[in-house]
């Protein structure tokens, strides 16, 4: 699935508009960006944990010369899936997912 067929998945669920639920994805995918380059850090509950990880610098080989070269230290991004995901994914039968309501609604 991209992420156009995504906003077309929402679409059809909510009939808004392709537009507006385009700049919605959008803006959700660059707020996760800005929270780990940022924060480092990001939980989802229910879905799952993002969270920058840092990789030590090492020397690598390539394999074409067999020249050793230095790799510097970088930064990863980690997910780990929450438990909801992780069943639904896996085929154990969990209660369906409900549907999320908008902020600040109880």
């Amino acid at each position: 699935m991209t992420k156009f067929d995504m906003v077309l998945k929402i679409v059809q669920q909510t009939g808004l508009e392709q537009a507006t639920v385009g700049r919605v994805v959008q803006l959700t995918l660059d707020a996760i960006i800005e929270a780990l380059a940022t924060e480092g850090r990001l939980e989802l509950r229910g879905f799952g944990v993002f969270e920058v990880r840092v990789t030590k610098a090492r020397k690598a080989r390539n394999p074409r010369t067999g020249v050793e070269v230095p790799v510097p230290e970088g930064r990863r991004v980690r997910f780990r899936a929450g438990k909801v995901m992780e069943e639904r994914v896996d085929g154990v039968a969990v209660a369906p997912a409900r549907t999320s309501r908008p902020l600040g609604v109880r």
